[in-house]
């Protein structure tokens, strides 16, 4: 079983910064990709940014020089520093990894509960 527990998620005014935490945990042989998308109300679920297990980074467009991806590989971690944030930000924030299970093998994408940030004054 692997388990992404998000955290950091909020209400902040236009802006405003929040730091977005994805804790990854269970039984994991290797994590390849992690991940964070964004659902708004009424619209489909959105990639944001993703980094690989090397350190190379994709943010959308929306999003470049405001937000900026990390990982701390060895704690199975990822973080979304999301700065200059704007109310079209509001959404839920979701984690994504993938990953290869220790016990079964193979690889797999895992989804996290997601996180609501609200931008608004």
């Amino acid at each position: 079983q692997v388990q992404l527990v998000e955290s950091g998620g909020g209400l902040v005014q236009p802006g405003g910064s929040l730091r977005l935490s994805c804790a990854a945990s269970g039984s994991i042989f290797k994590i390849y990709v992690m991940g964070w998308y964004r659902q708004a109300p009424g619209k489909q679920r959105e990639l944001v940014a993703t980094i690989t297990s090397g350190g190379s980074t994709n943010h959308d467009d929306s999003v470049k020089g405001r937000f900026t991806i990390s990982r701390d590989s060895a704690k199975n971690t990822v973080y979304l520093q999301m700065n200059s944030l704007k109310p079209e930000d509001t959404a839920v924030y979701y984690c994504n990894i993938e990953a290869t299970p220790l016990v079964t093998g193979g690889r797999y994408l895992y989804w996290g509960q997601g996180t609501q940030v609200t931008v608004s004054s």
